[in-house]
């Protein structure tokens, strides 16, 4: 089971803007496109920076006890000049999760989204993420029946439909499975799966295997599937 990535929820028609493009235009590119911030890439794509609302503020009001950014924000003709550095961003590889964790702990709505090297694939924002979790609950059974209990657990498919029911997100596991190792896999990969609000565990098991160590359970035959 894959964990989503960066890159299965990022937008990739993002715009930007380069280093040397006049800030009127950038300007006139948030207003039209309606966004509140543009990446600023250099001639190889790379971002160097960020142009947001809030970078060209100051461009509509004299300077007066401003700080030495605000002033220089002020007389800015470029991209460059005016944009916020270094960028920040989050590879195409890493997982939703670290994306929604930076989001929360660096208070940004959005991340310009790199590949290894540095270079512009796409943009992703907090509705991206949000939107994981407006999934309907039949598309949720889907992905926890086939990905959790077919693919990994190698539960049979009709044992595996009926172990799994979901209501508003909460995803309800019955039935037996071979082994206490197996329910508590079952229940944290379940727990893994974007859009699951909870998961009501009353799943039983057939063999306690956890008081066992792995030489002795594959002796037994409990390890192997």
């Amino acid at each position: 089971m894959k964990p989503l990535q960066i890159q299965d929820v990022m937008t990739t028609d993002v715009r930007s803007v380069h280093r040397t493009t006049p800030v009127k235009e950038v300007a006139t590119i948030l207003a039209e496109h309606r966004v509140s911030a543009v990446p600023v890439v250099d001639d190889e794509c790379t971002v160097v920076g960020v142009v947001s609302e809030a970078d060209l503020l100051p461009k509509e009001v004299p300077p007066g006890r401003w700080s030495r950014r605000d002033k220089a924000r002020y007389a800015a003709r470029t991209a460059e000049q005016v944009m916020t550095k270094p960028a920040r961003t989050i590879e195409a590889g890493k997982s939703i999760v670290e994306g929604a964790r930076r989001m929360t702990n660096e208070r940004v709505k959005r991340f310009p989204v790199i590949d290894r090297h540095g270079k512009l694939v796409g943009i992703v924002s907090r509705a991206d993420l949000v939107a994981l979790f407006a999934r309907g609950d039949e598309a949720l059974r889907a992905e926890i029946v086939l990905d959790v209990f077919e693919e990994i657990l190698l539960v049979s498919g009709k044992q595996a439909e009926a172990a799994v029911s979901v209501e508003n997100g909460v995803v309800t596991l019955t039935g037996e499975l071979d082994r206490k190792s197996s329910v508590r896999l079952a229940v944290s990969l379940t727990r893994r799966v974007p859009g699951v609000v909870d998961v009501v565990d009353r799943l039983t098991f057939a063999f306690d295997d956890t008081h066992l160590k792995p030489a002795e359970a594959d002796n037994r035959g409990i390890l192997g599937w």
